[in-house]
């Protein structure tokens, strides 16, 4: 990775100042302490401080500190959710309110490291170095200080640099149900990006797999310029919800060093799961199809703050668990309107052994004409044209029925779909540069690269 220049530099002694001078103050302000009033299901309702929604307090129990933060308040006091378990919190515990949001760390140092939802180091390989403290919170780009997705941005897939192009900046929706090899699709886009850094959250994880990703998924050149955020399946709701912002968040800073980043959540549906959790807790009334309307707030509040910045970018590729294949469901549909294109993985190719199993003719990439030349867009017209073509009479060719000749576009496709399947299909364990995906494309279509 190049040097940081000497703005940068500057940019980033002033934030350790700042962070420091945060620090003191925070340590030098009296102690205000409350009280537990009682603690239902998730929620500790505490009263005696004074606090607002997204600060830090302390529940001090007899087994130490458990952080928790502010979701709710009233007249006397709040309701807070902690970033841990439960179990020892008794009516009366002492609440020390810190007067200060959440932070999380950022920076070089976080390479290669596997970090909790909260920025703690949870590989074993000692404690973050050359990192500083940032808030949790932020907000998006002035969107007219953003930078223009002009430039397509490789991630070694086929189908996806060829007929759903990314670019720079982008950010993408995976829709699938479960079991149709998302996860596997995502390590391809981490192996296979010319992005110099990648941030990847877990969110929810299962605990079995989370080796076998940054083990197998993940090569060791690969690991070394990427940042992993986990918070398993097993974790409280807090600390679910809290890893998507503190992944997004450490993008941030390297976007703001000037860098272009890939963003990868898995998944954003059990993001919204989690706030669902959250806001339950906090006595919030069910709304669409149990989901409390914080958690369609929240969806924009997080996905709008990747993208292009002022001079580098974050591309992000978040999946959707689409509940039962069903691309209408509330948080899917909330997250494609949202979003700047999506690829949508069919299980009828998955089980079919087609993989990736990327329904092409059902994914859109809305960049396409800003990342691609004009030989390329006539290119992935043809092969759309040709894929859509054989689609309409699958059926008549499978029962022998489509008499050849009918349609000029259906012979056409009927003759070149072997070939189109195969260039759709990739091994798990390969890349190919976006230049050669170009070529082979054109070789099989007999157009232009």
């Amino acid at each position: 990775m190049s040097a940081l220049t000497h703005r940068q530099a500057i940019r980033r002694i002033t934030e350790m100042t700042s962070a420091r001078l945060a620090s003191a103050c925070a340590a030098a302000a009296p102690p205000v302490h409350g009280v537990v009033a009682g603690v239902v299901g998730l929620g500790v309702r505490v009263e005696g401080i004074r606090a607002g929604v997204g600060d830090l307090v302390h529940v001090l129990t007899d087994a130490g500190r458990l952080p928790a933060q502010v979701v709710a308040v009233h007249r006397t006091g709040a309701t807070c959710m902690p970033l841990g378990t439960t179990a020892g919190i008794a009516a009366g515990s002492p609440v020390r309110a810190t007067g200060a949001p959440a932070v999380v760390p950022a920076g070089l140092g976080l390479l290669g490291r596997v970090v909790d939802a909260l920025g703690a180091p949870m590989d074993g390989a000692g404690p973050l170095t050359d990192v500083v403290s940032v808030p949790l919170e932020a907000s998006a780009p002035n969107p007219l200080h953003r930078r223009r997705v002009d430039t397509a941005l490789a991630t070694g897939i086929r189908a996806v640099d060829t007929l759903i192009p990314v670019g720079a900046g982008q950010r993408v929706g995976i829709m699938a149900g479960s079991g149709v090899g998302k996860s596997t699709l995502l390590g391809m886009a981490v192996r296979g990006t010319s992005a110099p850094v990648r941030v990847v959250a877990l969110v929810g994880e299962r605990g079995r797999e989370v080796r076998e990703f940054l083990e197998d998924t993940l090569d060791e050149q690969t690991r070394r310029h990427t940042v992993i955020v986990l918070a398993t399946g097993d974790d409280p709701p807090m600390l679910r919800l809290t890893a998507a912002f503190t992944a997004t968040r450490i993008a941030e800073w390297f976007r703001d060093s000037g860098l272009d980043v890939l963003l990868v959540v898995d998944s954003i549906t059990r993001t919204a799961l989690a706030q669902r959790e959250v806001a339950l807790a906090a006595g919030e009334p069910p709304a669409t199809r149990g989901y409390p309307a914080s958690v369609f707030a929240m969806l924009p509040r997080l996905l709008e703050r990747a993208g292009p910045g002022a001079e580098g970018s974050i591309t992000a590729l978040y999946t959707v668990l689409v509940e039962g294949d069903d691309l209408q469901d509330p948080i899917g549909d909330t997250v494609r309107g949202i979003l700047d294109g999506h690829i949508v993985l069919s299980r009828r190719l998955a089980t079919a052994g087609h993989f990736p199993s990327i329904d092409v003719l059902e994914s859109i990439s809305r960049v396409e004409r800003a990342v691609c030349t004009p030989d390329q867009l006539a290119l992935a017209a043809v092969a759309r044209r040709l894929l859509a073509a054989h689609r309409d009479v699958r059926e008549l060719i499978e029962v022998g029925a489509y008499a050849a000749g009918s349609d000029r576009d259906v012979d056409l496709a009927i003759a070149v779909k072997p070939g189109l399947d195969g260039f759709l299909r990739q091994s798990p364990d390969g890349t190919v540069p976006a230049e050669k995906a170009w070529s082979d494309l054109a070789g099989l279509l007999g157009g232009p690269a």
